[in-house]
């Protein structure tokens, strides 16, 4: 089975905080209108890090800064498996302006369940919901 590395930017009001994240539901393709931490395919030659400050930029036009590793999801889809490095971030400069998603919400920690995840990112959500405040 083909393995697809991607990162992922968990990102959050305030890095040191943490009490909205933020989620977008995707605008394309199989899984169109399900929710997922924004991000993309890792270039070669890219840190993740490096990976994901680009896909944001791309996605949302916006910078961000990446801070540490949640945990890196393995999941096996039907043709194919994820290998997925989630990351907290945060805005440094500009606007998340939706430029692939069709839809996003800032989540607390007690509505992080109100929305359909993708099933490779519901099972980073019960993580991130301990480490925020």
């Amino acid at each position: 089975m083909k393995t697809i590395k991607v990162v992922a930017a968990v990102i959050c009001d305030s890095i040191s905080e943490k009490k909205q994240i933020f989620a977008t539901a995707r605008g394309y393709g199989e899984f169109k209108g399900q929710w997922e931490f924004p991000g993309g395919k890792i270039e070669e030659g890219e840190t993740p890090q490096q990976a994901l400050v680009r896909e944001i930029q791309e996605e949302l036009e916006t910078k961000i800064c990446v801070g540490d590793l949640i945990g890196t999801v393995e999941y096996n889809y039907p043709t194919f498996h994820l290998s997925m490095d989630c990351f907290w971030c945060e805005v440094v400069e500009g606007e998340l302006k939706l430029l692939e998603a069709e839809a996003a919400k800032w989540l607390t920690k007690d509505s992080l369940y109100n929305v359909q995840w993708l099933p490779a990112d519901i099972t980073l959500v019960e993580k991130i919901k301990e480490q925020m405040k």
